[in-house]
């Protein structure tokens, strides 16, 4: 479980374009804990994952369990102007060009 956290960090931190020791200033942290977390050798504190939440609107879920809740309710919120009939077209479109993707 700690390795799979730590990559996640990692993941986050990597996509935020910050080396490690600008990401571990943000949350506080030495860069070298930090190089330790990312390769599953330790966890964050409480405190810091909340700092991590709160830096990277991301929930603690995703963090720690990889469930993004936010997929879901962003999903909902795009959708909510469509009809359930253009959703299903949407639908229907995309399964035909991941049937002609598999051709490719």
């Amino acid at each position: 479980m700690k390795k799979e956290i730590g990559k996640r960090i990692k993941n986050i931190r990597e996509n935020m374009g910050l080396t490690k020791e600008a990401f571990a200033k943000l949350l506080g942290i030495s860069g070298q804990y930090l190089g330790v977390v990312e390769r599953g050798g330790s966890y964050l504190s409480i405190d810091k994952l909340k700092i991590l939440c709160d830096l990277t609107n991301l929930s603690s879920d995703y963090i720690l369990f990889g469930k993004d809740n936010n997929v879901i309710d962003n999903t909902k919120n795009l959708l909510s102007d469509f009809t359930s009939d253009q959703i299903q077209t949407g639908c229907n479109m995309l399964k035909e060009l991941a049937d002609l993707i598999k051709k490719i």
